[in-house]
């Protein structure tokens, strides 16, 4: 459009008076446009309507959007171009392609957005490993940054201005701000090697060390975020933890591998107990879940002798994380009332005094009970009549 507009200006302009010259340059310009303009518009239709039903415009359906942009910045850029070469102003042509370079910034950026999901649903899920996922996801949060600071850059170079005090003057802002901000920019880092490194996924249960307390310690992590990571505790509370205090802490996953977990329950039981047979009536308890698995079978041991007591522990392999708790406090309710009907003591603590008379004085002296247990002592004096 460009030569063709001097070959206009040499032949048929260049007899005319400049004013007037000018204004039928400025009329052939804009009618040029209008006429491409139209044109364009119209073959984009008859194209959209014609192809918008095949599987790929349907899954992108912005594709002939952005087309139209294309093809309408197109027309501007050429406009612009032909209007400058009018008037051959430095500071005009250099603002024009300043605006020019910040308007294919904006288009450059919704192609981003518009083709990022196509390639994750291409790319990302076909993929064993998580690792695209995250740099997909890092991308397009920052992408759009970085293409509009690399567009103000050209920008101003294009302009004229000298860049490198603003870079020199951002570099002294960056440090002030990353100390004024070293929690924040702490939380971003490790919030991005959490995305990185992945100890837990959205939908993992894990153990919780900030819970409020006489709350549940453990719940699903909802959300990972840059700054902090978002946990629904097992009572319905949502605790947001920065991301920096996350790496840390030691991590408990109850399910990053498996949805397999092991419960361990103690028990005590009395030393004059029956030790196989409150091993039998703990193992069928546990049996009696359906999430318990039978392969490998529950295991009952004896970890210690206690004080008053002989030290069980129950290990049972459950099929749901989730119900660890309901296990426990189904086994411990069970077993309290199955050893009740058996026979079998759960011990607790207690003291007996037994009373000795020696001589002319009383006197009471601690002795050991019938049950081997220790038990305290102490001395009664009485006087005489």
């Amino acid at each position: 459009m460009n030569n063709l507009l001097k070959k206009f200006d040499n032949g048929f302009l260049s007899h005319l008076d400049p004013f007037l010259a000018s204004i039928i340059h400025i009329l052939a310009v804009l009618a040029l446009a209008v006429i491409a303009w139209w044109s364009f518009n119209v073959v984009i239709r008859r194209l959209e309507k014609k192809y918008r039903g095949r599987p790929f415009f349907e899954k992108n359906e912005r594709i002939f959007t952005l087309i139209k942009r294309a093809g309408h910045y197109s027309i501007l850029i050429l406009v612009g171009i032909g209007l400058i070469d009018l008037y051959q102003t430095t500071i005009v042509e250099r603002i024009f392609y300043a605006f020019m370079i910040m308007l294919l910034s904006s288009f450059a950026n919704s192609i981003l957005i518009s083709f990022l999901p196509y390639l994750e649903s291409k790319l990302a899920e076909k993929t064993a490993t998580s690792l695209d996922d995250v740099i997909l996801g890092l991308f397009k949060k920052f992408s759009g940054v970085i293409i509009y600071v690399t567009g103000i850059i050209l920008a101003l170079d294009v302009l004229g201005l000298n860049i490198m005090p603003f870079v020199a003057g951002a570099g002294v802002a960056g440090i002030a701000i990353g100390f004024a901000a070293k929690d924040t920019l702490s939380n971003l880092i490790a919030g991005i090697l959490l995305i990185i490194d992945r100890p837990f996924e959205v939908g993992d249960r894990i153990e919780i060390w900030s819970a409020p307390k006489d709350s549940a310690t453990w719940g699903d992590v909802i959300d990972i975020g840059l700054r902090a990571t978002k946990i629904r505790t097992t009572d319905n509370i949502v605790i947001v933890i920065p991301n920096n205090e996350i790496m840390m802490r030691d991590i408990i996953n109850y399910t990053t591998i498996t949805d397999e977990i092991r419960v361990r329950i103690p028990i005590g039981i009395a030393y004059d107990a029956d030790v196989k047979k409150a091993k039998e009536v703990i193992k069928n308890i546990s049996l009696e879940l359906d999430w318990v698995m039978r392969d490998p079978a529950p295991k009952i041991v004896v970890r210690s002798f206690g004080d008053s007591a002989v030290n069980l522990q129950a290990r049972v392999w459950i099929k749901e994380p989730r119900r660890r708790i309901d296990t426990i406090s189904y086994i411990t309710d069970r077993v309290k009332e199955v050893f009740d009907q058996e026979g079998i003591e759960i011990p607790y603590p207690k003291r007996d005094i037994y009373i000795k008379t020696q001589g002319a004085g009383n006197k009471a002296q601690g002795m050991e009970g019938p049950s081997g247990e220790r038990h305290g002592a102490t001395t009664l004096e009485k006087d005489k009549v």
